[in-house]
């Protein structure tokens, strides 16, 4: 079930402006909606909503959080497989493959491009096969 925008939405339009696969619509000072087939439930709206007008799927009302105390994707290096499947799974394309900082250690890891980008959604640790993965405020 998407995410859902309440009557107390004040169209500010952070949610819209955030929402990277835009399923958010409406007019400036007007009460938004998102589109329920196009949201991924990646919750990045509910985190930048500062009337708390957006519910989770499970009816819940979403809290603001500041952006700079968002979690954000750490990779334990020594646990990485690198398969590169967070990469696939982030809506934002967020994340990239580096080369590892050890001289003999031929592997990519997965790395933020930007951290601004990232929205703090998690599905690339939800999709880790190897749990390498931990969101961490930073």
């Amino acid at each position: 079930m998407p995410y859902t925008i309440t009557q107390t939405c004040n169209g500010c339009q952070a949610c819209r402006k955030l929402c990277p696969v835009g399923a958010i619509s409406g007019e400036k000072k007007g009460q938004h909606t998102i589109d329920g087939p196009q949201c991924i439930e990646c919750g990045a709206c509910g985190r930048v909503c500062p009337h708390q007008a957006v519910l989770d799927r499970f009816g819940n009302s979403c809290t603001m959080v500041k952006r700079s105390q968002w979690k954000k994707p750490r990779v334990q290096d020594e646990k990485c497989m690198s398969c590169a499947i967070c990469i696939d799974s982030c809506p934002v394309n967020g994340l990239a493959l580096s080369f590892s900082k050890k001289a003999r250690d031929p592997n990519g890891y997965p790395t933020l491009k930007d951290e601004k980008t990232c929205i703090g959604c998690g599905f690339c640790a939800l999709e880790c096969p190897v749990d390498a993965i931990v969101m961490q405020a930073q």
